[in-house]
């Protein structure tokens, strides 16, 4: 029997019609709705089965050697499942096994996150990328670049800045703001003394307090002058709390996290979740063996910031995930801002973000858009990710990165710091693209 069908007699089939229809109008946005869960077979998918299995041979070399305690690694192409495998323990004192719905702080990719929020706010009208800072936090009014700095009693001298900090500025960490606890010895005085941290505090604070201080504190160098590194992402946290009227945990809750079916990111983790928080790992010193973090491995900073209740929403540095989560809010790019139904973004929203933002200043091989590092083609030759894949990591562990031209999102998640065998994300990385058929 044919399947052409004139509209005569269409029409006289409304419901067969109004399939039609629907299919027509609405079928990108079905299409946009990929499900990790519905797992088809690699080999489809443009991946090899047998070359997939030199990453668990690789991971598992690192655990036997006890470099690392355990992993989950992730990769999705065309939004539907090609590997999720969890390797080793996640806690050496109960002993029990990591799991794929592990939760981890992912630390720093919390940035994208924050990143995505002011996008969203950029595209209700609500502001400008260059507009500056200070028209909506007035504290980083008047800035000031630290000239001479007193190592003996911290004391320090400024000129004032060339111009204004933009959002743009935030976005991109060209700000001239620095990082607490990690960033130049002289700023991280400054930021001490004046009770700034990176975000993993052990203590009660408010993010309006924090930022606020920060905005009347000296930059490194002038705004837009080169790409530094810092708590400017901390600062966008502020500006969405600002311009929503919400806390940025009820923002993103509220506009990201149940849009998009991401069930375990939070900055507080509940109570019920938190026996799947993985423990966090560090390393001896003197014989580089892994042993259960301590309170003093880095000075100011709690791994239980995620449980003790303090209350800071910390845009650059704050949430806890799970490796599908993550590749959730990646897969949502790859669309071009839609996902499950929900279109958060627009596409061109979504290349502005994804393109070099800081011109000729340097990244090393790559270049920076709004809020992730972007591949160039000088960076594609490291290790095969395709020029124009976005990318970032956290302090502790976690990478990801989303390739539009092969529709890849892959992730790998441990919670280690420091990390003397971290070439395993590079490895990761390329093993990736050559289990592509």
């Amino acid at each position: 029997m044919p399947l052409i069908l004139s509209i005569a007699s269409l029409m006289k089939r409304p419901l067969l019609l109004a399939i039609l229809l629907f299919s027509l109008l609405f079928g990108r946005a079905l299409f946009a709705q990929q499900l990790f869960d519905k797992n088809t077979a690699t080999e489809s998918n443009g991946f090899s089965n047998k070359r997939l299995l030199r990453i668990d041979k690789l991971i598992q070399q690192y655990i036997d050697s006890n470099w690392v305690k355990g992993a989950v690694g992730f990769i999705a192409k065309d939004g539907y499942l090609v590997y999720h495998k969890a390797f080793g323990i996640d806690d050496i004192q109960r002993g029990t096994p990591m799991q794929g719905d592990a939760i981890f702080r992912i630390a720093s990719q919390t940035k994208a996150i924050t990143s995505i929020a002011v996008m969203m706010l950029f595209e209700e009208g609500k502001f400008l990328l260059d507009d500056p800072i200070s028209r909506y936090i007035p504290a980083f009014a008047n800035p000031s670049v630290l000239q001479d700095f007193n190592e003996a009693d911290t004391t320090y001298t400024t000129i004032p800045a060339k111009n204004e900090i933009t959002i743009r500025h935030l976005l991109t960490h060209t700000s001239g703001i620095d990082y607490a606890q990690m960033g130049s010895s002289k700023m991280k005085a400054i930021y001490a003394k004046a009770g700034i941290a990176a975000g993993f505090l052990p203590h009660k604070q408010l993010l309006a307090d924090a930022i606020d201080t920060l905005g009347k504190l000296p930059l490194i160098h002038h705004p837009g002058e080169q790409w530094t590194y810092s708590l400017s992402t901390d600062v966008l946290g502020r500006l969405v709390e600002i311009i929503s009227g919400m806390s940025l945990d009820e923002f993103l809750t509220q506009r990201l996290f149940i849009p998009l079916g991401m069930h375990d990111t939070y900055f507080h983790l509940p109570e019920g979740k938190r026996s799947r928080l993985v423990q966090v790992y560090t390393e001896d010193p003197e014989n580089r063996q892994i042993e259960l973090w301590k309170e003093d491995t880095f000075p100011g900073l709690t791994v239980d910031y995620p449980i003790n209740n303090n209350g800071y929403y910390a845009g650059g540095a704050g949430l806890v995930s799970t490796i599908s989560d993550y590749a959730i809010f990646l897969q949502m790019l790859i669309n071009g801002g839609v996902y499950n139904g929900s279109q958060l973004l627009s596409r061109r929203t979504v290349d502005m973000i994804t393109m070099n933002q800081i011109g000729e200043h340097s990244l090393g091989d790559n270049k920076f858009g709004l809020g992730f590092e972007v591949i160039t083609k000088k960076g594609m030759a490291k290790l095969g990710q395709s020029t124009g894949s976005f990318a970032w990591g956290g302090f502790f562990g976690t990478i990801f990165w989303a390739d539009p031209k092969e529709k890849i999102v892959a992730l790998l998640f441990i919670q280690q710091h420091p990390f003397s065998h971290g070439e395993l994300h590079d490895k990761f990385k390329a093993l990736v693209y050559q289990a592509l058929k």
